[in-house]
């Protein structure tokens, strides 16, 4: 899908330009992002109580940083629901500290304890580094649980792009071992499918994440894995059984290399049963939501995530 100016959300053209000039599709340019992220590491949000701990990854003798957030003065009595957030950056990059604002709206949503870890990036250690971090933090979550204030029975996984892909990953992992149970899912434009054959990806050229930046993030991750060879876990849109996977909650821009997969996705989910909250912004690309959340086009989308994210916490209270 060849993507034109025309093409774009008028709010979002000029930026989304600009970004496709500055964000380069090549591993050199991944690495350099990777290292400036590191910069951000330890940094605190104004009017949340953060604290930083370490923990066990299911990889022996690596420890995971892992940020954590709370309202300063939660109007909720008793235990609160447990966010595990995963930051995107295409498996290479980010950090826990760069979704300052996706925190703040969600407590502000509804009280809540947020768990991001910093885990493994591409750059430094493909699959499954990443994902053997995450759920280590989510089996932590459930541990701790007491400790955290959060109730093991509401434990909610969300991210975005690559942090979507590993929630599904996830809740995929925790439906399959049966050691945690995840009460709701939000893979937001997830990059889920390496295989990068969908009519949205095809040649797509769109602002800040395009399929030339998909191939170098993808061969990044998977380390030489191809074929038949990369498992359901690397990739979810490999997975053939959706059956049993929690309640889901997503969208994705029109414009988005990720919009077939992410649709693919959703009517997998409803086919088993699986209860979906979904849509799908014309005129947007990638991150659209992020880079510009003053646009109109980036308030509707902001609006959807708080919408969906308070029902979920109120379906889930039991």
């Amino acid at each position: 899908m060849r993507v034109t100016r025309d093409m774009i959300d008028p709010e979002l053209r000029r930026t989304g330009m600009l970004a496709k000039l500055l964000f380069r599709p090549a591993p050199w340019f991944f690495r350099l992002a990777r290292r400036l992220s590191k910069g951000m590491d330890g940094r605190n949000i104004a009017g949340l109580d953060c604290d930083e701990r370490r923990i066990e990854s299911l990889d022996a003798g690596v420890q995971v940083r892992v940020r954590v957030y709370r309202p300063p003065a939660p109007a909720t009595q008793g235990p609160l629901p447990g966010v595990l957030f995963l930051h995107g950056g295409g498996y290479a990059l980010g950090s826990p500290e760069g979704s300052a604002s996706s925190y703040e709206q969600l407590i502000r949503t509804r009280d809540c304890v947020i768990v991001s870890p910093d885990y493994r990036k591409s750059v430094d250690a493909p699959y499954p580094a990443a994902l053997n971090d995450c759920y280590a933090a989510l089996l932590w979550m459930k541990k701790n649980a007491a400790e955290l204030g959060v109730r093991e029975d509401q434990l909610i996984v969300m991210g975005e792009s690559a942090g979507g892909g590993l929630t599904a990953a996830l809740t995929l992992m925790a439906r399959d071992r049966g050691e945690v149970r995840v009460a709701h899912q939000l893979p937001l434009y997830p990059m889920i499918d390496d295989r990068m054959t969908s009519e949205s990806m095809r040649d797509n050229d769109a602002p800040l994440w395009s399929a030339r930046h998909n191939r170098v993030a993808w061969e990044l991750y998977l380390g030489g894995l191809s074929g038949d060879a990369v498992p359901k876990y690397a990739a979810p849109a490999r997975e053939h059984d959706y059956s049993g996977l929690p309640p889901t909650t997503t969208f994705v821009g029109a414009l988005d290399p990720f919009r077939d997969e992410t649709l693919a996705y959703v009517e997998q989910l409803r086919a088993a049963g699986v209860p979906v909250e979904c849509r799908v912004f014309e005129g947007c690309y990638h991150g659209f939501d992020i880079l510009l959340p003053d646009s109109k086009p980036g308030r509707a989308a902001n609006e959807f995530l708080r919408e969906q994210f308070a029902a979920a916490v109120d379906a889930t209270a039991g």
